[in-house]
């Protein structure tokens, strides 16, 4: 019999799953780490303003940031943050750091933001509640307010899936990560979403979404 999990049990998993995943994550992606590294800058550099990072996760992305911005960091897991917060004297720019739900994000005043970025995070969610945690992107953003998600999808080039597909099953119970999610599509459907460019950093697996609050 299939058991259906509601949102919060979905949440509580995803909790659990990175207080561990928290303790050795640098150490397992620092294969990807080496080309992800490249990218950061580019990714980051440009955002001004107010900014929310939704998955900071370890904080790599800390001392990329510009130093005109005023930074929060949010994740499911506070092991996670506890990493981030070690990287902070890396950043230029001013950081807070809250545990909090991306698919709630109650500490997060709406029509606040400038812009929402995200690396790999929608990824690991479920398309129950990653639908959760974009319109909870639409509600912080304000009025054209300026959106950047990047994640990882399935190669429609033979040999490359092949390589993913072997990569998946240690993906998803580590990192609660699947190559199939619907994020595109989620972001499309959106009342309050615009999507203005799609790009692949790689091949076509690194998916880099970008839009607007209209």
């Amino acid at each position: 019999m299939e058991v259906i999990l509601k949102p919060h049990e979905m949440n509580v998993l995803l909790q659990a799953k990175y207080n561990v995943t928290a303790f050795f994550y640098d150490i397992l992606d620092y294969p990807w780490e080496r080309i992800y590294k490249q990218w950061r800058p580019g990714l980051v550099g440009d955002l001004r303003g107010k900014v929310l990072e939704a998955g900071i996760g370890t904080g790599r992305n800390l001392e990329f940031y510009h130093q005109d911005i005023d930074l929060v960091g949010i994740d499911l897991s506070k092991h996670m943050l506890h990493r981030a917060g070690k990287r902070i004297s890396k950043s230029r720019c001013k950081v807070r750091l809250i545990n909090e739900d991306a698919t709630a994000m109650q500490s997060i005043g709406s029509n606040e933001y400038d812009w929402v970025f995200s690396t790999f995070m929608c990824c690991v969610m479920p398309d129950e509640i990653q639908q959760l945690a974009i319109r909870q992107f639409s509600r912080i953003l304000k009025s054209n307010g300026r959106f950047r998600v990047l994640e990882m999808v399935f190669s429609k080039n033979r040999q490359i899936r092949k390589r993913q597909e072997l990569f998946a099953s240690f993906v998803e119970k580590v990192y609660g990560a699947r190559f199939d999610r619907n994020t595109l599509n989620h972001i499309e459907q959106s009342s309050h979403l615009k999507i203005t460019s799609t790009s692949f950093l790689k091949d076509d697996t690194y998916l880099l979404i970008e839009g607007v609050r209209v």
